[in-house]
């Protein structure tokens, strides 16, 4: 087995972000006005599922990835299915802000430090992801969701013991679920590192904190 990084890791937050981020984006995103209703209305239909209104502004990344709207659709509906799905939503948080910092992914980790606090995630717990699975403080099955995130990554499988622990507390679904979970994030990682999708005003990337 590849040794997993448990650990902290060590990297240059400004060179990664410049790298990632840029001048702009790689492919420019559609413009508002040029994007019919059915997407829309599929855009709303996610944001409904995390709770938040309808919008008549569509988001940069899904401006630049509806592009290739065979990809585009799936993406979002499958989006919405984990965000909604049986992992409780602050272990998905967690877990997902793992993958955004082990991809060292600025525009994942800024926003999903703000959505991990709005979904449970105290800002002690935040910042203590940076540290991952062997930091002081985790319950055991906390550090067995981050742990399986640093084994997915390193390994692209969960050990026996990472395993058993989430077996402990979650179901046969749950277990399924995780490594799509994790598989769909370090997707959207890739994807927006390499397309350099801008950041919000709202969001400074890998220094985000809480």
């Amino acid at each position: 087995m590849t040794k997993p990084q448990t650990g902290s890791i060590s990297f240059d937050l400004a060179a990664r972000q410049a790298q990632v981020v840029g001048d702009g984006p790689r492919i420019a995103p559609v413009p508002n006005d040029r994007i019919d209703q059915d997407a829309f209305d599929l855009v709303n239909k996610v944001r409904a599922g995390a709770g938040a209104g309808p919008t008549t502004d569509m988001p940069e990344y899904m401006r630049i990835v509806i592009k290739h709207r065979p990809l585009f659709e799936p993406n979002m509906i499958l989006g919405d299915v984990l965000y909604n799905g049986v992992i409780p939503a602050r272990e998905r948080e967690l877990a997902v802000l793992r993958c955004g910092w082990l991809c060292r992914a600025p525009f994942e980790w800024g926003e999903h430090v703000r959505i991990g606090q709005r979904c449970g995630l105290t800002p002690e717990e935040v910042e203590r992801v940076l540290d991952g699975s062997s930091a002081p403080g985790w319950s055991e099955h906390d550090a067995a969701v981050l742990r399986g995130v640093e084994e997915l990554l390193a390994d692209s499988a969960l050990s026996d013991e990472t395993w058993a622990t989430l077996a402990k507390s979650w179901d046969e679904q749950q277990l399924i679920e995780f490594p799509f979970m994790v598989g769909q994030y370090v997707a959207i990682a890739f994807v927006q590192n390499t397309l350099r999708v801008p950041l919000a005003d709202y969001n400074p990337g890998l220094s985000s904190r809480p």
